[in-house]
């Protein structure tokens, strides 16, 4: 039920966990498992001129009036090394704030291991906590076999190019945009609770937008969702990206059964790119 509002970021929240130096050198090591070479494989290699090491976009959310919370989402400054591959490592985190910590407290961490030129997941890890209720996951993917090992001997199968929630995201800053027409349908398969989603977005058309950065230039998408569940019509969750290299999220908003949330960027760092500003 919760996926469309994962997407939006409703549920991207966390504090910040410390890890020793035996815990990351031992995740690294799990990692590697994954990362084995295969003599009859070869991954792909994508370019990527959406963003950078040391990215850093925060988030300001809205539940109707109130302001509910802080979501940001890291680019590691520095790359990590596993078997000879170069690797992004991302953090999406944020807490609530305010009367919803009083109410509803979020401590949400995620995390993705992504490799830099194949644009595709090798671990992902998350952690939450909202309201009291707490779960782990922990998706180790191997793209060379196509199985994603979730822990407790359990494999997956998935397709040539599947994504996890966060490294989703940064795949599809990537897609090229240049020539969209208002219509036109993007499809990424994404790993999520233990089964192949495909997430669908539509594009709507360009727009130029305020924001907390100034006056954006921006173009408008409509994932597709499940109507009757959380959403009462498909037009009911829209997204504005940045009309310009980055494909920065700038603004989400979705009216659901129960409300209405919003989530207004609120600060950009280290982009790869100028921003689409309107002087």
């Amino acid at each position: 039920m919760k996926k469309e509002l994962i997407y939006l970021g409703t549920s991207v929240a966390a504090t910040i966990i410390l890890c020793s130096a035996k815990f990351t050198s031992d995740r690294l090591q799990h990692i590697s498992t994954a990362a084995e070479a295969s003599d009859n494989v070869v991954l792909p290699n994508k370019s990527n001129s959406a963003f950078k090491e040391g990215e850093v976009l925060t988030y300001r959310m809205h539940y109707g009036f109130i302001n509910a919370g802080i979501a940001e989402l890291e680019v590691k400054p520095d790359l990590v090394t596993i078997k000879g591959r170069k690797v992004y490592h991302i953090v999406g985190r944020g807490y609530t704030t305010g009367a919803a910590d009083l109410f509803f407290k979020v401590r949400d961490r995620y995390e993705t291991y992504m490799d830099k030129n194949a644009l595709l997941p090798w671990y992902f890890v998350r952690r939450v906590d909202e309201g009291g209720f707490k779960f782990s996951q922990d998706y180790l993917f191997n793209h060379y076999t196509k199985k994603v090992d979730v822990g407790n001997n359990e494999k997956f199968d998935f397709p040539e190019g599947v994504q996890d929630m966060i490294s989703a995201f940064y795949a599809s800053r990537n897609l090229d945009l240049s020539n969209a027409k208002a219509g036109d349908t993007y499809t990424l398969n994404c790993f999520l609770d233990k089964e192949v989603w495909p997430l669908k977005i539509k594009f709507i058309g360009r727009e130029t937008i305020n924001t907390d950065l100034g006056k954006m230039r921006a173009l408008k998408f409509r994932p597709i969702v499940q109507q009757g569940r959380v959403f009462k019509k498909e037009e009911d969750l829209n997204v504005w990206i940045s009309d310009d290299k980055n494909h920065i999220p700038l603004r989400a908003q979705a009216d659901i059964l129960i409300g209405s949330i919003k989530m207004d960027i609120t600060s950009v760092k280290n982009t790869a790119n100028a921003m689409s500003k309107v002087k």
